[in-house]
């Protein structure tokens, strides 16, 4: 029986209304004979005397009644009271008929039938329905309609979920998988453990839809070769958070969340140098520009921590500048003052500075999307360059004594303007270092970092929720990853181990390729990637090519050989070649100067290619 409701509930929508139709006409000749038995206490009772077929006319005019009012329309699981209003138009219509076919025809219509068969058709309808929908409900809904939940982890987790998850009207527990041997085969509170070949073999079987991770211990390398033997099943995976999340001690529903990518592309962070984070930071007065953005924000989370004596939070945008300040001041206690400024207004920064008495400064504020710095190059080296050249002033000016840029490993031989008017901006901080001011300077140079408002991964999943294409530029890309809180605690410790001009580089593990960071996405998602060429699978990877100024592999170093260890294993000190301060000054002044037309793009680009190793300008740079 529940296989032939399930068969029913997942058959098509047109299938569904001629199986109702069907049935109503079958019943519809029972009803208009109970009527006509009723009304002349005689179960022999002739039904509509006076005209030829009158049984089935009438069951037509009550079943195009239903139709034309569009009660054949609703989906018999969620009928409401628009259902009800239909229903009793459709009856009111079919009464108005036997009426006017009583007065019309020699029919023997009693004036009484079409009040009773109105009355019996309202109710075998509605009840007609509501039983269907009780069946449903009580059969599909029990199993179907719930996901269908494997639970990875017999443990103490796994055992709350399962309770929380039969307590749903939305999950339903199925059975544990745990790699302990003497937990297989065995049973926990109802349900069977398997091992994870077994598990592999019982999925299609037991018509599993997820597979839920409940090991909120569990490392990221750990976590990774588990998704890996799941593959080739094409389920969703999910998780619980860590344990430091699980505050409660009492696992919802709501705790459960997808696996997310950055979770396996991250490494396992190494614990932070405590002296190095707080050195610049605790009971100073530190600047943040570039707050509200990607690293920025991390930036300002971490430096909160640390318990600065105030925070100036500077940003040019409106939005994200409320944004950051409004969750600054939910988590502390600490003085946050934020500030709607451009780093291209070296005055402003001066006034600031001098103003609240600042001691550190970490700059952030940048323009970081390649292809728009690309398309916007006298834009690009005002805001990346100038503004550092503005910020790094202000604070030499102003006594500051701690200036940290935050740089990008696309400063390292780059093929676009972005990448460019970043090493010119270390070039202009190396410089200023190289005349011995009293704020000591620093550069800190790394990847993308997972999550950003530029990654990759926000747009990939925007895309998989979408059913695809992923667009990918080319098979072979590859990039770093870090995450934002593991990128930001390192540039407050690199920030820490400066004593002037250095360029320091986070270690950002292996590269990964994105291809493959596309493919392990989807599978996340209990989808399977359509190949190129093939109708199977659900999403599609397309190539869209290499962007304006994009390379296929991005690089830490200029050069290798000039590079040593610091007392932190992930951070490196690189030394790499400069120029005085008045050579790099008199280019950032015409810079500084110029508007958007052919003679000065071309100047600067040719500046560009003289001062940064391994530039040259790319046919898509635009005049704008």
């Amino acid at each position: 029986m529940k296989k032939i409701i399930h068969q029913f509930a997942s058959a098509p929508r047109l299938f569904k209304q001629f199986f109702l139709v069907f049935l109503d006409a079958l019943v519809f000749p029972i009803i208009l004979w109970l009527c006509y038995v009723i009304r002349l206490f005689d179960l022999g009772a002739q039904v509509i005397p006076g005209i030829n077929h009158g049984i089935p006319l009438v069951s037509l005019i009550a079943i195009l009644s239903l139709g034309l009012t569009g009660v054949y329309h609703f989906i018999v699981r969620t009928f409401n009271e628009v259902f009800i209003v239909k229903l009793a138009l459709a009856v009111f219509l079919t009464m108005i008929a036997l009426y006017v076919l009583n007065v019309s025809t020699q029919a023997y219509i009693p004036m009484s039938i079409p009040f009773m068969f109105g009355f019996m058709m309202f109710a075998w309808v509605w009840v007609s329905r509501a039983s269907i929908r009780f069946l449903i409900k009580a059969s599909y809904y029990s199993e179907i309609g719930r996901k269908r939940i494997a639970v990875y982890g017999a443990g103490d987790a796994g055992q709350q979920i399962v309770e929380v998850l039969n307590r749903s009207d939305d999950h339903v527990p199925i059975f544990f998988i745990d790699d302990l041997n003497s937990l297989q085969g065995q049973r926990i509170g109802g349900f069977r453990v398997y091992s994870v070949d077994k598990a592999l073999q019982r999925f299609k079987k037991d018509r599993v839809d997820e597979i839920l991770l409940a090991l909120p211990s569990v490392g990221r390398v750990r976590k990774t070769e588990i998704i890996q033997q799941f593959e080739s099943a094409h389920l969703k995976i999910t998780e619980l958070p860590g344990l430091t999340q699980l505050v409660d001690g009492e696992i919802q529903i709501s705790d459960i969340r997808d696996v997310d990518i950055v979770d396996l592309l991250g490494r396992d962070p190494v614990p932070p140098v405590l002296h190095l984070l707080s050195k610049n930071i605790k009971d100073k007065i530190v600047m943040v520009t570039g707050a509200g953005g990607s690293i920025g924000s991390e930036l300002c989370r971490q430096i909160i921590k640390n318990q600065p004596k105030m925070l100036v939070l500077y940003e040019l945008t409106e939005f994200a500048l409320y944004d950051i300040d409004k969750e600054l001041r939910k988590t502390t206690s600490c003085e946050i003052l934020p500030i709607l400024g451009t780093v291209q207004d070296q005055q402003k920064l001066e006034r600031i500075i001098e103003q609240y008495h600042i001691q550190t400064v970490y700059h952030a504020a940048a323009y970081k999307h390649v292809p728009l710095v690309e398309c916007n190059p006298i834009a690009g080296l005002k805001n990346n360059a100038i503004g550092t050249a503005n910020s790094l002033n202000a604070a030499v000016k102003k006594g500051v004594e701690t200036f940290v840029l935050i740089s990008t490993d696309k400063a390292v031989r780059p093929t676009n303007v972005m990448g460019a008017s970043k090493r010119m901006a270390e070039l202009y901080c190396q410089a200023v270092a190289e005349t011995k001011p009293n704020t000591q300077i620093s550069i800190v140079r790394f990847g993308n970092v997972l999550g950003s408002s530029g990654s990759v991964v926000p747009l990939f999943k925007q895309q998989i929720a979408l059913g695809g294409p992923i667009t990918v530029t080319h098979p072979e890309v590859t990039r770093y990853f870090m995450t934002i809180p593991e990128a930001s605690q390192l540039v407050i410790q690199a920030g820490a181990l400066g004593s002037g001009g250095d360029v320091f580089l986070l270690d950002m593990g292996e590269p990964v390729r994105i291809q493959d960071l596309a493919r392990q996405m989807i599978k996340l998602s209990g989808l399977k990637v359509r190949e190129s060429g093939s109708s199977e699978g659900d999403i599609e990877i397309a190539y869209s090519g290499l962007r304006p100024g994009e390379k296929l592999y991005e690089e830490l170093l200029i050069d290798q050989d000039n590079t040593e260890y610091t007392e932190h294993t992930r951070i490196l000190r690189s030394f790499e070649k400069h120029y005085p301060l008045q050579e790099v000054q008199v280019v950032f002044s015409k810079i500084n100067q110029m508007t958007a037309v052919d003679h000065d793009v071309d100047w600067a680009l040719t500046q560009l290619e003289h001062y940064v190793d391994g530039y040259k300008r790319s046919a898509e740079v635009r005049v704008n």
